[in-house]
């Protein structure tokens, strides 16, 4: 089962500006470990289908997505690919039978990626028939040798998981001996932290996962896991969704004390829901040797030019124009408001939660056992009531140390399941971040045109027949993704980057009405008529979905000689005597006398254009242009004669 938590790892406050790293600082928290345990037996090789791909040509598709995609969010985690059954060995003094490291424990990179290409195609079955295929098996060995992988790093580890892919449910063929030795070894591994998964493929006659594998994989790791999946992957989409959901420890970006009243405390593990993607940013490099560059930030007196250590600074803030000066640990202890917690406040009707409180992106609760005894209990107990009563629980919240508080509301939300009783939504509670009295202004909006009932209901009509079902998890940032593909072109020495499908060159129109029928502005989109759009609309789609509804629409708003498309006629300029033909005379009449001072003055860069151009009109004078320079220059020359 896809667990909901799968993307809510290594999440950090972004919005907030606060600088505490979530689980994503490896020299406190560790790296996370991930082996492929790949079943390279000939059964692997079999074609499926109407040239379906082989097993073994699905699974190495499925561990290249997790290399690239681990390359460009977890960059620091390790990653080993690990065959078994293989008919040559290839691991430290050869000390296992048909085991084949192909990748140690370690980072991923482009080589890795660009090795895992050579086991498909005809380079992969060249390299299949001759390392591959052996039918002695050892489930035992190999884990014992994925365990030595683990005990061979000397960096910290947070996680530890080994994922294991085959479509053999009995490998040993009934040995009992090979089958202790492998029961034996995965509890083993399983003492040391190692969690183990099955990723099952689909085999004829079906899989059975309890004739030997339910004694060698993990208990699920909480109660939202029903643990084993029945039945097995049979598209590579499938598989892919299987292994997302269980490379990823599911990390709470923070772990917190949920206070309903005195003595009354349950723990909860705050997970982010959703974060804006970025492209990550450059790393500056010295031009001649390609090594990072590193900082080093020092302060130094502005007098005597000697290093300032932070015990030399203080703190200072004007305030009734006289400076405060505060010590570091008074700066600390005013920032202190109370210690990171849920405090609950209260409990007010879901009405009174608004759309225009929204702030930010919210946040989600889930209970946390292993904290404090009884809290899933409690918890549910206040989801249930707060669900049936309609109301949300009003708390106040502090992140952490030194963090000012912030009032949220806890929005209820049920667990539901899918038609194959699979959770498709978790239980819990979304933490709605509220606005105070001071983030509130009161805006003056300009009344603009009112639309009549029937331009209302018209547009209406439009609105209807272009709507279409929205879902964000369809639509992929195009930008992020041209990026990445570039970055995996130049990593890969690719001829060129592959091509994306822009989801998101679709037509759109944007229409705001209130309840009274008061038509604030039309935004639409039509052939006619500016196009507000980021890519060209389906235009054919659009005037098949409308008919003639456009034309109505126009005929409502727009002036029956309306052409968008038309230049406006030029206005004609009123003559100044009565015969249509007489010459315009100039708008401002100066004297000789006068230009002849503001030359003597030099001052004629202080009359306007139209002034000089009037001037020049008024005693014929020729000039080369009519820029206000050449102007002031034709002037110059005719009157300081």
């Amino acid at each position: 089962m896809a667990d909901w938590r799968e993307y809510y790892q290594n999440e950090d406050d972004d919005v907030e500006q606060d600088e505490e790293d979530s689980g994503g600082d490896y020299k406190v928290s560790g790296r996370d470990s991930l082996v492929f345990l790949v079943d390279a037996s000939k059964e692997m090789f079999i074609k499926g289908e109407d040239g379906e791909p082989s097993n073994f040509d699905m699974t190495m598709e499925c561990v290249r997505s997790v290399y690239t995609s681990k390359i460009i969010s977890s960059d620091k985690d390790l990653i080993a690919l690990v065959f078994y059954g293989t008919e040559q060995s290839k691991n430290p003094r050869n000390s296992f039978k048909h085991v084949y490291i192909y990748h140690d424990l370690d980072s991923p990179g482009a080589q890795r990626v660009q090795d895992i290409d050579k086991l498909q195609g005809e380079k992969g079955a060249q390299f299949a028939e001759k390392n591959m295929g052996s039918g002695e098996t050892s489930l035992g060995e190999a884990l014992w040798c994925c365990s030595n992988l683990y005990s061979d790093i000397k960096l910290r580890l947070s996680h530890k998981r080994l994922m294991i892919f085959t479509c053999r449910d009995d490998p040993h063929g009934g040995e009992g001996a090979k089958d202790r030795q492998a029961r034996t070894k995965a509890a083993d591994l399983k003492e040391t932290g190692v969690v183990i998964d099955l990723m099952h493929l689909t085999k004829p006659g079906g899989f059975d996962v309890s004739q030997f594998f339910c004694d060698i994989v993990s208990p699920p790791e909480d109660e939202s896991e029903l643990g084993i999946q029945v039945e097995p992957s049979r598209k590579l989409e499938d598989l892919q969704k299987r292994v997302r959901a269980k490379e990823l420890k599911k990390r709470a970006q923070s772990r917190l004390t949920f206070s309903l009243g005195e003595g009354v405390n349950l723990a909860v593990g705050v997970y982010v829901l959703a974060r804006t993607a970025t492209k990550p940013p450059a790393v500056r490099l010295y031009r001649d040797t390609n090594d990072p560059v590193r900082t080093k930030t020092r302060y130094f007196h502005t007098h005597n030019g000697g290093i300032l250590l932070p015990n030399d600074m203080k703190r200072a803030q004007v305030y009734g124009k006289k400076q405060i000066v505060m010590e570091k640990d008074e700066v600390d202890e005013i920032k202190k408001f109370d210690d990171p917690g849920l405090v609950l406040m209260g409990f007010k009707p879901m009405d009174r939660l608004k759309l225009h409180h929204h702030l930010r992106p919210a946040l989600f609760i889930y209970p946390e056992e292993e904290q404090i005894s009884g809290s899933s209990c409690m918890f549910t107990a206040l989801l249930l009531k707060c669900s049936e009563k309609n109301v949300f629980a009003l708390c106040r919240y502090i992140p952490r140390r030194n963090t000012p508080p912030r009032f949220v509301a806890l929005v209820p939300q049920r667990e539901e399941l899918d038609q194959s009783q699979t959770q498709a939504t978790p239980p819990g509670f979304h933490v709605i971040f509220l606005p105070f009295a001071d983030d509130i202004r009161t805006v003056d909006a300009h009344e603009g045109p009112t639309a009549s009932d029937e331009q209302v209901d018209k547009m209406k009509e439009i609105v209807h027949k272009l709507r279409f079902k929205y879902r964000s998890d369809a639509f992929e940032n195009p930008m992020l993704q041209q990026h990445y593909r570039n970055l995996e072109a130049l990593a890969l020495d690719m001829l060129a980057p592959e091509a994306i499908e822009d989801l998101t060159s679709i037509s759109c129109v944007l229409i705001v009405l209130n309840g009274s029928n008061q038509c604030i502005f039309f935004l639409i989109l039509l052939r006619s008529h500016t196009l507000y759009a980021l890519s060209v609309p389906k235009v054919k789609m659009m005037d098949d979905r409308l008919g003639p509804l456009v034309q109505e629409f126009k005929d409502l708003v727009y002036p029956s000689d309306y052409n968008p498309e038309g230049k406006p006629a030029a206005k004609r300029k009123p003559a100044e005597s009565a015969g249509g033909g007489a010459e315009k005379k100039p708008k401002v009449e100066m004297s000789e006398e006068e230009l002849k001072n503001h030359v003597a003055k030099g001052t004629l860069g202080k009359l306007t254009v139209p002034v000089l151009k009037d001037a020049c009109k008024q005693f014929a004078i020729r000039t080369t242009g009519t820029k206000k320079q050449e102007l002031i220059d034709a002037l110059t020359m005719q009157f300081s004669k």
